[in-house]
């Protein structure tokens, strides 16, 4: 039996061996990070990195960020607008160090930013093409703008009643509300909140129960409000999922949502009718049921010209109406030099029922002549009156 060696001997031998193999070499590795332990004050971050395969973890090491590579994770969360944390998929480079006494690790020296957003970018456009491709009667990607059944639905010609996705005690829950309450032309709604968590990994399957719901009552609605305050990149991922989408494509009641700031568009904001903000959906609502009103004002206004035009127009042909027949009475007749000539008080208009001896009187403007015809012949030239 061979004498024991000294345990730290050991680990310099590892040590050794480590070193040898794997000086000045740098790997590219993907992986997901757990265990994440950020101390900013001293600028070290300590995890894990995991892989998985169906689910079950098969391979895991720990790994550090010294001082000189935490600049990676602020530039990462800057970047990407999602925090650093457990669950996040990253593509890095690393090199492998031996410790006496902390043992196997791997020190982390840059994040590949890009290769992040290539692969959110890249689910994006996976997600877009199929929603597309399996949903041909409710999505269409037309010059560019996906045109939905949704987001082509007529609106109400007055929004009072909405339905609204939010989460509890949130800051886009007391934004939308607020917004509507304190609106300028004191306008009133009627609001059923369906609230719900709407980031987390469960968040779209959470959202899509609500929808569901309102789908049942879908009679009692004219909107569905979407709504949550600005995140990361990583918190608007429930907004981006396949089945949600899908299914506000094809809902049956107006979706409006106000799901981040303008920096921000989820696919879900693609499917339905993008506002934002949780204070944009609200103005745009009102906005709404004022265009209303003025149309209904403008409306209003026109038929009461057009009412008054006739009017005007009916006084003026009465008046015509009344020149003429002054015109044609028999005083008017009088005074421009005619005569009325009447026999036993009846105008005398059809001259054959006149015979010689007939009394006859002949009116003018001022004198009435009395007379005995005493001879009847036929005019064969017509006076020219």
């Amino acid at each position: 039996m061979t004498n024991p060696i000294r345990l730290s001997t050991l680990t310099q031998l590892i040590q050794d061996t480590i070193q040898s193999r794997f000086e000045g070499e740098v790997f590219r590795v993907s992986a997901r990070i757990m265990n994440v332990k950020k101390y900013e004050s001293s600028r070290r971050c300590y995890l894990t990195l995991e892989e998985y395969e169906q689910g079950t973890k098969t391979t895991e090491i720990r790994a550090v960020f010294w001082a000189n590579a935490y600049s990676e994770i602020e530039k990462f969360e800057k970047v990407l607008r999602q925090p650093f944390k457990d669950g996040t998929e990253i593509t890095c480079k690393v090199k492998v160090r031996y410790h006496k006494v902390y043992g196997l690790n791997l020190d982390v020296l840059q994040i590949d930013v890009a290769q992040a957003l290539g692969t959110l970018e890249l689910e994006r456009q996976q997600t877009l093409e199929r929603l597309v491709r399996e949903n041909p009667e409710h999505i269409q990607l037309i010059s560019g703008v996906y045109r939905t059944y949704n987001n082509r639905m007529e609106l109400p010609l007055v929004i009072s009643r909405i339905a609204l996705i939010t989460a509890p005690n949130s800051d886009g829950q007391r934004d939308f509300l607020q917004e509507l309450k304190q609106n300028k032309h004191q306008y009133q709604f009627s609001v059923t909140e369906f609230l719900t968590t709407i980031q987390g990994d469960n968040a779209h399957q959470l959202i899509l129960e609500q929808l569901q719901l309102i789908e049942q009552r879908k009679e009692d609605f004219d909107l569905v409000a979407i709504v949550r305050g600005g995140g990361s990149l990583g918190d608007f991922k429930p907004f981006d999922d396949y089945e949600l989408c899908a299914f506000v494509a094809r809902f049956p009641v107006p979706v409006f949502t106000g799901i981040g700031h303008d920096r921000n568009q989820s696919i879900v904001d693609l499917m339905a009718r993008e506002q934002k903000t949780p204070t944009k959906v609200a103005a745009m609502i009102v906005e709404h049921n004022f265009d209303f009103e003025n149309a209904l004002i403008d409306l209003k206004t026109r038929m009461n010209d057009a009412v008054t035009d006739q009017l005007e127009r009916a006084k003026e042909r009465l008046e015509q109406a009344k020149r003429i027949i002054r015109l044609s009475s028999p005083r008017d007749i009088l005074r421009r030099g005619f005569a009325i000539i009447t026999h036993k008080d009846k105008i005398v208009i059809d001259p054959s029922v006149i015979h010689e001896g007939m009394e006859l009187q002949t009116q003018l403007k001022n004198e009435t002549i009395f007379s005995t015809v005493t001879k009847k012949a036929k005019n064969e030239k017509e006076a020219d009156l």
